[in-house]
């Protein structure tokens, strides 16, 4: 019955499938900074990109799925057009077989529940990346987790942390108040229910490799920004990775060996690992988000249900339950409403349920507050079904609270005013955290993923305040991620304001990115807009020795300035929709998943790397997000 299920959805995707253009999916996960690297690519010039305007988010409806409309009248050197059709066609087949799609945004009717799917934005081949530096990324996934579990019951260093953001990021100061409210106080016995609950953490550290005249010109990673909230495309990134092992494995022989070897030498120059994969052979690794990412669900899934003694994923043999007459608790996905990367979010739900016979319920915060109900004395959420459906009637329990929404202001568009009750959003966001439910994220773990908080572990000491004694090399290994950070808060130091200076007066704008408190793209400042926009927001004077003085006004207290990284170049073929959009030099940024369990009183019961994506985009574009359609998913090519 499961596999009818699946094929079931398959067909229907194919079915309804329209290739034409839609930039709007899922706005999480952007590529923080753009950069010509001056080094090792000079000795292979590519032309520029053919398509100066493809990622704009710009539409079109003359896409087809014929491989001759979507390769006329390209040519990318070291592919023949015999060798770039194949792979268009290989691409086409297998992402409608393989559910390698977002759902097309459209207007529904009260008639009409039809949805129709559009390939994915992916590059058409994967990236070369260097071996050693994508195992240290893979290797650093598990200390992140811890850190961001320690993090969250630190109150006293998120409230200092914080303290300067809350008063002019009202969105970010909603959160903490919320998070002292419940966690911090010893009032309401519902309180106790959420410091008594699981906390479930799947995490994204995001990485650009960066080239350092400190580390002899060679690249390493640097953290770009740690996801805690809703860090999505672990589904689709997992798929991107079958596909481009299967295109390098297949075409390898057949014309496509020499555009990846090119991209190698760009990358690595002369001085390969000559490393090999799991398998034996260098190429793409084997992503196993869909395998470890639902196993961290079901071990807090199961938790929950030991805890009240209610029927979990699995017996005592490991076999699993299928008792109908029992309904089962669920995992609550709160998503937005219309939201349109459902296949991401759905290949996640059928391995929960393929996997761990766990099922999935999805709502949107609104939706939640007229139909999820707290018991005040246990703890429990429940769902109140209506009088249709499968479950007319019924009442489900919700064991899990995974948050695929709530990390963005406009996920509340009722306001901030719970008072009255017209905050409708941020009432059930409360609810859900009073709850007994395993939470992902809780409010802890969702403040961790703060901007401030993460400039805030750069200084010196930040970090190791929570690795002491025997852990002071999970430390010291977090570290060596860290790329420059710098407040513009009440805190700013003298390393901070030398950096502003540096912006403001030594024509260094290029060399740094302002971010706020936001997850997503498009939000970050560059280049002449970035300096723009703190001399808007700096009072300079000039002492009696003709030094220049900064003040900085409060309404920076919601940005960090963050050094620029400059990555290695190297050609890309962006696809979307089926159809080429245009090659060029490209950038990469490397996500690594993170899984963590963890009880109220601190014990961790499941920590573990979970699976990566690589997401590309033209060197020429500075926001990079695959969902504000600047970037596309791509996979590594270990070498």
């Amino acid at each position: 019955m499961i596999r009818q299920a699946a094929s079931s959805f398959l067909i229907y995707i194919i079915c309804c499938c329209r290739y034409y253009y839609s930039s709007s999916l899922l706005p999480r996960g952007a590529l923080a900074f753009t950069t010509s690297s001056p080094l090792r690519t000079k000795n292979y010039h590519f032309p520029p990109s053919e398509s100066s305007s493809v990622l704009d988010g710009s539409s079109s409806d003359t896409n087809t799925m014929t491989t001759d409309s979507t390769t006329t009248g390209i040519t990318i050197p070291h592919l023949s057009p015999t060798t770039l059709a194949n792979l268009v066609d290989y691409t086409i087949s297998f992402s409608a077989a393989n559910g390698l799609q977002v759902q097309q945004k459209s207007e529904r009717s009260a008639t009409s529940t039809s949805s129709s799917y559009i390939t994915a934005p992916i590059s058409l081949l994967p990236q070369a990346y260097p071996h050693g530096q994508f195992q240290h990324g893979l290797a650093l996934s598990t200390p992140f987790n811890l850190l961001v579990d320690r993090i969250s019951r630190n109150g006293k260093f998120l409230q200092e942390t914080l303290k300067g953001v809350r008063d002019v990021d009202e969105f970010t100061g909603m959160l903490l108040t919320l998070y002292e409210a419940i966690y911090l106080s010893d009032g309401h016995s519902s309180e106790q229910h959420a410091k008594g609950a699981d906390r479930l953490g799947i995490l994204r550290s995001d990485y650009m490799l960066n080239c350092s005249q400190a580390a002899n010109n060679e690249y390493s990673i640097k953290q770009v920004e740690l996801n805690t909230i809703a860090s999505s495309f672990a589904g689709l990134a997992s798929s991107v990775a079958k596909l481009h092992g299967f295109l390098t494995r297949r075409l390898g022989e057949e014309g496509l060996q020499e555009f990846l070897d090119v991209n190698e030498r760009a990358v690595m120059g002369d001085s390969s690992d000559g490393i090999v994969d799991g398998d034996g052979e260098r190429g793409v690794p084997q992503s196993l988000a869909m395998i470890r990412l639902p196993a961290a669900m079901a071990v807090a899934y199961d938790r929950y249900c030991a805890r009240f003694n209610i029927g979990s994923s699995s017996n005592n043999n490991g076999e699993h339950k299928s008792d109908a007459a029992v309904i089962k608790p669920v995992i609550l996905f709160v998503v937005q409403p219309n939201e349109t990367n459902t296949v991401d979010q759905r290949l996640l739900e059928f391995a929960l349920w393929d996997n761990h016979e766990i099922p999935v319920v999805r709502m949107s915060l609104g939706e939640i507050h007229e139909r999820v109900t707290l018991d005040e004395a246990s703890g429990r959420l429940t769902i109140q079904n209506d009088d249709q459906g499968d479950n007319c009637g019924a009442v489900q329990e919700v064991a899990v609270v995974y948050f695929r929404a709530g990390y963005a202001p406009t996920d509340y568009p009722s306001g901030y005013n719970t008072a009255d009750g017209s905050g409708i959003e941020w009432l059930a966001r409360e609810r859900l955290e009073r709850g007994s439910a395993a939470k992902c994220p809780n409010l802890g773990y969702h403040l961790a993923g703060t901007k401030k908080v993460q400039q805030e572990l750069a200084r010196r000491g930040a970090v190791e305040q929570f690795f002491e004694g025997d852990e002071a090399d999970v430390a010291a290994q977090i570290r060596t991620a860290f790329a420059g950070l710098y407040s513009l808060g009440a805190d700013a130091n003298e390393e901070d304001m030398e950096a502003v200076k540096d912006v403001l007066f030594n024509d260094a704008k290029g060399q740094y990115v302002l971010k706020p408190q936001r997850e997503g793209g498009g939000y970050n400042y560059y280049g002449e807009n970035l300096a723009n926009k703190l001399k808007e927001n700096c009072t300079i004077t000039v002492d009696d020795d003709g030094n220049n003085d900064v003040t900085l006004s409060p309404d920076l207290s919601e940005f960090i300035l963050m050094e620029r990284l400059f990555p290695p170049q190297q050609r890309a073929i962006l696809l979307r929709n089926g159809q080429v959009e245009g090659t060029g030099m490209s950038i990469s940024e490397l996500g690594c998943f993170g899984a963590i369990v963890s009880s109220g009183d601190g014990e961790v019961v499941h920590n573990e790397y979970a699976g990566f994506l690589l997401r590309t985009k033209f060197s020429g574009v500075d926001e990079g997000g695959v969902a504000s359609g600047f970037a596309t998913l791509s996979s590594p090519y270990l070498c």
